[in-house]
């Protein structure tokens, strides 16, 4: 007696939910998160604002805006559960374009920072007038 074999074979998976891969790549750290971000339009698919189901496919070119941040990358990989960094950087390959603009805005912005010192003890009654009256200029 022959066995039958199956009529339907199950294809591997082609894609996966757009929410679910940003939170596996580690680009949010919760799936409420990234679906969060998808919904207010901080994540674009091909060039165009996507929903949370939307599946993506190994070669999909993102934009993810995180805060300043904006990181454009091409899905290389798929998985729906979340691991260590190193695998979520396997998911992924960011543009040198997109690289190097965040390295731009990162020195910019510890230029900015560079002369501004803070304070070593709280201010006093003299100091604090003088902040609150320096605070009521702006109102004028």
């Amino acid at each position: 007696m022959s066995k039958q074999e199956p009529t339907s074979v199950v294809p591997p998976v082609a894609g996966i939910r757009l929410d679910l891969w940003l939170w596996a790549a580690r680009f949010f750290k919760t799936r409420s998160l990234a679906k969060q971000a998808v919904e207010t339009g901080k994540v674009e698919v091909g060039g165009q604002r996507a929903k949370a189901s939307r599946v993506v496919r190994v070669g999909d070119e993102l934009q993810v805006t995180r805060g300043e941040e904006i990181f454009q990358v091409v899905a290389t990989g798929l998985s729906d559960t979340r691991g260590p960094a190193s695998v979520a950087q396997t998911l992924y390959a960011e543009t040198e374009a997109s690289r190097a603009a965040r390295e731009q805005l990162r020195a910019t912005r510890a230029a900015e920072r560079n002369g501004y010192r803070a304070p070593e003890t709280k201010p006093d009654k003299r100091a604090r007038r003088l902040i609150k009256a320096l605070g009521d200029i702006d109102a004028l």
